[in-house]
This record gives structure tokens, sequence and C-alpha cells, in this order.
């Protein structure tokens, strides 16, 4: 199986840690946040991983290499401009040739990836994404009103239940045919595209653990509850 992933922001809300050390090489733990998942990967049985790298490029090349030290296969893909999240697989669409996983490369969790890809296939979709169930409450009470300013309701500091997208994706290669190479395009656009052509497009809700690492307050979370992760994980501290 084939794996891409999103390596090439700049990582702005985690500046100042960001202007010399890409985000994806930050330590989580004892490895940067990118090894982590790559040897998730391996463990899951992808050994094909291309990398979309842009910002401090050769730091990360550098580092990973051709990716045997990690009993892995890594390319590179390199951005002249910013594509959006989805733009970079116009730049791969002859390497794309079967069913891959997508995702960015600032995500800690134990979403089992190997069956993410099993529903994917056996779904027959074009698409699915990873989601996450997210509890938000309001801090205040919300009253409603009708047309003449009576008061027809009122919660006290209710709460919400939404599923949110945990930047993980499957697709089919037909999903490259609504990709132009070099044109700027994020996942939600590309999901909307999708589902105008009326495309199937399939959830994979996941109830386990997932962090997007993308402020400092994410960053610090992730290394306070990092060392009681590693066996869920599958990568071990060494």
């Amino acid at each position: 199986m084939k794996a891409v992933i999103l390596a090439g922001g700049k990582g702005r809300r985690l500046e100042p840690y960001t202007t010399i050390i890409p985000k994806p090489l930050m330590p989580i733990g004892d490895k940067p946040i990118l090894e982590i998942i790559l040897r998730q990967l391996r463990e899951h049985g992808i050994r094909d991983v291309t990398i979309a790298v842009g910002h401090l490029a050769e730091l990360i090349m550098a580092f990973f290499g051709d990716g045997s030290r990690f009993g892995l296969s890594i390319t590179y893909s390199r951005e002249e401009k910013p594509l959006g999240t989805a733009g970079c697989l116009g730049l791969i669409k002859d390497d794309l040739t079967e069913p891959f996983l997508m995702m960015n490369g600032d995500v800690l969790t134990t979403l089992p990836f190997s069956g993410l890809m099993d529903f994917h296939k056996k779904s027959g979709a074009v698409a699915t994404v990873a989601l996450n169930k997210r509890d938000y409450f309001v801090d205040f009470g919300i009253v409603d009103t009708d047309g003449d300013e009576n008061i027809v309701g009122y919660t006290e500091k209710p709460g919400f239940e939404h599923f949110v997208s945990m930047g993980v994706y499957a697709f089919d290669p037909k999903v490259l045919e609504y990709i132009t190479p070099h044109d700027y395009i994020d996942f939600p656009d590309l999901i909307k595209v999708l589902l105008a052509a009326d495309e199937t497009v399939k959830a994979y809700k996941y109830d386990g653990y997932w962090l997007d690492i993308g402020r400092v307050d994410d960053y610090k979370k992730a290394n306070n509850e990092i060392t009681a992760l590693y066996g869920a994980l599958g990568v071990g501290g060494e």
C-alpha cells in the first residue's frame, strides 16, 4: 500500500519553533512527529511513502533520506508554490495507480490505518474521510427569540456534538480526475467537487485518540501524553 504525507506547511501557529525546524521534525518524546507517523504506517503494512515537502524541505529530506533505515521506500514531491492540501496530488498522478492513504504530517493518533484502507476498498467510494467526534460547550445561556422579540426558548450552557476531519483520507485513483496539476485546491473544496459530481464519499468514524498538533498548547499536550501512548501507537519509545 502507498501513503502520501503532507509535510510542506510553514507551521506558523507553532512559531517561533518552526522558524528553523520544520514542524514534521519537531520532537514528540524521543522522535520527530513524522518519524512516529512513518513507523505507524510501516506497522500497518504500508511500505511506499511519498512526502510532499515545501518549507525547509532539505532538512526533512536529509533526515529521512530514502526511508531504508525505517524499512520504507520514501520519495519526495516538492512544491515550487503553495498548492493547497490536496493540490500536491496533481504532481504525482503517475505514481498513484491503486487506492492510497493520504494524511497530514502533524497528526498524532491511534487510528488503525490498515482498517481505514480496508473499509475504503470495500465501500467502493472514491474518497473516505476519517472522522473524530468532538463535543463543544457554550459558556453562556442561549436565548431564542421570535420576530416580535418574544423569548421562546432558553438553554443554559448547551453542548454540541460534531464529527471533525482527522486530516486522514483514503482515495481511489479516480479522484485524480478532479485535480489539475499545478492548480491550488484544499481538501474541503475537493470533497465538494466530488459530491457535486455525484461521487460516493464515505465517513470512517473513529472514537480513539487523535490530536492535531497545530498550536503550541497541542504540542505540549502531545509531549505530556506520548509516553503513555507508545504502546497504542505501535512505535515504542527507544
